[in-house]
């Protein structure tokens, strides 16, 4: 048993001392549990559900866990930080999904303007010269 981890607040992370992705080191030491035997569980059960369902199962725990952080929680307001400084990514996600569709409102707006049946071409370009 792992007895020389600290428990850390808000859940399992994923190791960055794992072999693959670090779940099951990560689980194993939020379980305070042997990792192989964790990794022998984990191995047996993809074999019985069919290998691919936990192939899959096992990438999506790899992809959802946050990872482990790299200096231990000394307080709650060190897990609040990495809390917050782990969700921030998610915060870029919907800044950039705005820019983008704010761009995208202003392009249909110019391909209004530009392919209205009113719209004259030629008055256009003999304006502006």
């Amino acid at each position: 048993m792992n007895t020389s981890t600290q428990r850390r607040p808000g859940g399992p992370y994923r190791s960055r001392d794992g072999a693959i992705f670090g779940v099951c080191r990560g689980l194993a030491e939020h379980l305070d549990f042997s990792v192989g035997g964790l990794r022998v569980i984990v191995v047996i059960g993809t074999l019985l559900t069919g290998f691919w369902p936990g192939i899959i199962a096992y990438i999506i725990a790899g992809l959802v866990m946050k990872p482990e952080p790299i200096v231990p929680f000394d307080s709650e307001s060190d897990a609040e930080f990495y809390n917050s400084y782990a969700a921030s990514s998610t915060m870029a996600l919907q800044r950039l999904k705005g820019t983008f569709d704010n761009l995208d409102r202003r392009i249909q707006r110019i391909e209004s303007i530009v392919t209205a049946p009113n719209y004259t071409w030629d008055e256009r370009l003999n304006n502006d010269l």
